[in-house]
Parts: structure tokens; sequence; C-alpha cells
């Protein structure tokens, strides 16, 4: 082989391979008006400038490694709602066909389907790599925040679609923990979103970042709700943080939820755990929640102690 063929079949393998990069790094958006921009190093500062630039209701968007394998599907009933899950949905739905992603009523364009197409080509058997985190931006602020798998169809409803590639985990995480506020209007679509989008990134900052909103954060419910994803860690790390908020924590709402984090642990850990709380806890309501997980869990260790206390 010459030298210049050489070279010309290295260039040609190096633009396929950045073709196929750049291709990996697009969604499947329909029915928008798709953005793409490199955001590397540089998510935090791009991701205000696009907030505050929005006249009207538009999406930013962008893909990170998932932990695990993950499917976040949509599937519509016979209605045609669409609902999203955050697991495996059952066999008899449509899973990860065209995702509506605007709110019902609230699209710029019309559908150009009735309702979510069945995913083309050969269905995974396995969950998703990657997933999509879709921010709805409405009057220079983020509205909602959703999470798709990363073969999910989105139908984005006319919007414009800010895509942004290249990003950081790293990055992304710390963008979700400056979302996650005290106002109690914007919990269920902000906060709830942001700390189960930060649980799933496969990256060593997500822990941390879970334990910290978990113990430091001065909301209640949003420690609650850290807690129950540090319970899926099910690392030394967790357990020790989950016991230290049901001992530690001011509020008796944030110490059950506590509780109920252990139920979440591998038996093993957790029911011991449980059956020492249901034994000694100072606070009757904490002592309650952990004999009704311990009744929840079936375990035999279970049992035994609502035998003896029962003697």
């Amino acid at each position: 082989m010459s030298k210049r063929f050489f070279g010309l079949a290295v260039a040609l393998s190096s633009f396929v391979t950045l073709g196929a990069v750049a291709a990996a790094q697009q969604p499947r958006i329909t029915n928008g008006k798709l953005a793409p921009q490199a955001a590397a190093g540089n998510l935090g500062q791009l991701f205000r400038s696009l907030v505050a630039a929005q006249a009207e209701a538009a999406w930013i968007g962008y893909a990170i490694p998932v932990t695990g394998d993950r499917t976040m599907c949509c599937f519509t009933n016979s209605n045609g709602t669409t609902y999203i899950s955050g697991s495996l949905v059952n066999s008899d739905a449509t899973c990860c066909g065209a995702c509506r992603i605007e709110p019902q009523g609230d699209a710029a364009a019309p559908r150009n389907s009735p309702q979510p197409a069945a995913p083309a080509g050969p269905v995974k058997l396995e969950g998703s790599q990657q997933m999509v985190v879709m921010f709805r931006v409405v009057d220079k602020q983020v509205e909602r925040i959703r999470t798709f798998s990363e073969e999910c169809e989105l139908d984005a409803g006319g919007r414009q679609v800010h895509w942004l590639q290249d990003v950081r985990p790293a990055e992304s995480i710390a963008l979700l923990q400056s979302l996650i506020g005290t106002d109690p209007e914007r919990k269920s679509r902000i906060t709830n979103s942001a700390i189960g989008a930060i649980a799933m990134h496969a990256d060593t900052s997500a822990a941390p970042a879970l334990v910290k909103l978990a113990t430091d954060h001065p909301s209640p419910s949003v420690r609650g709700d850290a807690l129950f994803w540090v319970a899926q860690l099910a690392s030394q790390k967790a357990v020790g943080t989950i016991t230290a908020a049901i001992e530690n924590d001011p509020d008796t709402d944030v110490k059950k939820r506590a509780v109920f984090a252990l139920s979440q642990l591998p038996k093993s850990e957790g029911v011991p755990l449980l059956i020492n709380v249901a034994r000694k806890n100072a606070n009757p309501a904490v002592r309650k929640q952990a004999m009704f997980w311990l009744g929840q869990s079936k375990d035999p260790r279970a049992m035994e102690f609502f035998a003896e206390i029962l003697k």
C-alpha cells in the first residue's frame, strides 16, 4: 500500500468515526426546530445564556451516560394519554415510541401523527447506556425537567430545541444541583426531576452530590427525596447518611423518609437496621414507621422481632 493511499484511508476512517460520533450525539427529535451547539467545559454559562435569551417556550437538552441498564420510556393507553416511566414497562405498552414532551394543549405546532409510533428497527432487550435530559424554558426560567432513554423519539410540539453536545457529566450534575431550590411550587416539576436525574448519572460526583442534598439542604422535602436516591447506592456511605438522618435530622418527616430509605436497601442490610430503629429510636413516629416497613419486608427476622415484642 502506498503512503498516499494509506494516508487517504486513515483520513476516511477518521471522517467516518467522527461522523458516527456526531450522529450518536444527535437526539431523535421530531416536530421541532433543532439547534445543535457544543457545550464542553462551558455548560453552566451556556445554559444560563440560552435560558435568558428565550422569548417563548423552548427546550434545552443533552445526552449523558447513565448508571446501569435503564429504560425511561413513554407509552400510550387506549385513550391516547402519554405516560413516562423510569423503568421497563409492560410488554403490551408502546415503549420508546414518539414521546410528546410538550404539555397537552401547549404545543406550538400540530402533531404529525395522532399517537406515538412504535420504535423502528430492532427492539433493545437491555436498557440504555445514555439518557436524554430535557429542560423546558418558559418566561426565561426552567419550568420542568424530563429524562428519556436515548432511543426514544421525542416530539417537541413545534418548539425550538437547543441541543448541547459534548456535555461533561460533572457539569451536568452541577447544573441540576443549581436548579434545586426551596420553592414548594417548583418541587414536583424541578426538584424531584433534578434529584432523580443526578442519581442516574454514571459519574463519581453523583453520590457525593446526593449525600450533600440529603444532609445539608435547607428544605426537608429535598432532604427526604435525596435520601431515597441515596438508598439506591447500596453502599456503606449510603447507610451512614441514612442512619445519621434518622438520628439527627430536626424534621420528623425527613426521619420517616430516611426509615423508608432503609427499606430500599438490600434486606441483609436494611432489615437489621430497621429492627434497631424500631427498638431504640426515641421518636414514636419513627419507631412506628420502622415497624411498618418491617412488616412490608416479610422477612423472617422481622417476624421474629414482632413475636418478641408481642409477648
